[in-house]
């Protein structure tokens, strides 16, 4: 197959994103697929031949390093001479020149449907959750409300734009500890545990920075697990433990700082219960194609609390999806084919 990778974009996870991509492509490129590896925001020169951006064989790979810090976006934007269009040059002409496009995204425009919905209209096949199911899953606020109106438990929480979101208002509907973010970013890009009231407004105006509505969310003590699901079947559950701290960007994507435990330390009824919930969670959010769905598992309780759902999970070499799909007998490079052939049958 004739693939573009779509990757990089102009999001917080812009760099997380590039990892991906790189990795995607040089899977497919193993398979025998003749590849483009494309930013999403940067887009291709306009005298460059499309077929020069294709690539074949494995000779040379696609490599990327992801920093300890996140992008700094209005650099990236001053280096396009300010151009803020987040869909760059001749990006839907290659797309269109393919059989199929992996989506490599992750962040705003690439898992909010924004991208998925442009695709649609010029009847390009992609990979990954269809927009509506995109647009559903990256708003954590109604994620949470359609989980909840399901009758499935999730943290108590609250939302607004951030000169709503006061410490005194926290306090007063959800407590400490608590988890402040921003509504549609991933990679915990934003977010902040806050155990003390004076942690409170730094918290606030981290998440803030992200220019999005913010939620706050009661802090469920347990252990953090996550379920890939493919094709509405759940994989082999992944306990996440960082070394200290929390699930963090730096923990999730500097090797060795973080644990996934796989499969995690359930007895096999919990087991079977987390991977029915994560595969109706999948279901009520309109998801398709493959995901990925956070929970926290209270052990007070018994009870499995919905945390979020991402419906173009990391592929990275620290990611937890292709962790759990290898864990199910999936290697990197199958787990990838498997994901551009059904975007190719779609």
């Amino acid at each position: 197959m004739k693939i573009t990778v779509l990757g990089g974009g102009l999001s917080p996870e812009r760099d997380v994103s590039k990892k991906s991509a790189s990795l995607i492509a040089n899977a497919l490129l193993r398979k025998g697929h003749t590849v483009a590896l494309v930013d999403l925001y940067d887009g291709i020169e306009n005298d460059q031949p499309l077929d020069s951006v294709f690539r074949t064989g494995t000779a040379e790979e696609f490599t990327f390093d992801i920093p300890e810090n996140e992008p700094d976006l209005d650099a990236v934007i001053a280096a396009h001479g300010g151009r803020k269009e987040w869909v760059g040059p001749r990006v839907i002409e290659i797309c269109k020149a393919s059989d199929a496009v992996f989506l490599g995204l992750h962040g705003s425009h690439g898992e909010n449907g924004q991208v998925q919905a442009v695709l649609d209209a010029y009847g390009i096949k992609y990979t990954g959750c269809n927009y509506l199911g995109c647009a559903i899953a990256m708003n954590k606020d109604l994620s949470k409300a359609l989980i909840k109106g399901a009758g499935y438990k999730t943290a108590t929480w609250i939302t607004g734009p951030a000169e709503d979101i006061s410490s005194e208002r926290i306090m007063r509907k959800i407590g400490l500890p608590c988890v402040v973010k921003p509504i549609e970013c991933g990679s915990s890009c934003g977010v902040s545990v806050v155990k003390t009231e004076e942690e409170l407004q730094k918290a606030i105006d981290l998440a803030a920075s992200y220019k999005q509505l913010l939620l706050v969310e009661q802090f469920i003590k347990g252990r953090e697990i996550t379920v890939g699901v493919i094709d509405g079947k759940a994989l082999p559950i992944i306990e996440i433990v960082p070394h200290e701290g929390f699930y963090d960007y730096k923990n999730k994507y500097q090797a060795g700082l973080t644990d996934h435990i796989c499969p995690a330390r359930l007895t096999p009824e919990q087991t079977k219960r987390a991977q029915e919930l994560a595969e109706r969670f999948f279901s009520i959010l309109r998801m398709d194609s493959y995901g990925r769905i956070d929970m926290i598992y209270s052990e007070d309780e018994d009870e499995f609390y919905f945390i979020e759902a991402n419906n173009l999970p990391g592929m990275t070499n620290t990611s937890l999806v292709p962790d759990a799909a290898r864990e199910a007998g999936i290697e990197y490079d199958d787990l990838v084919e498997m994901i551009v052939m059904a975007a190719g049958r779609r």
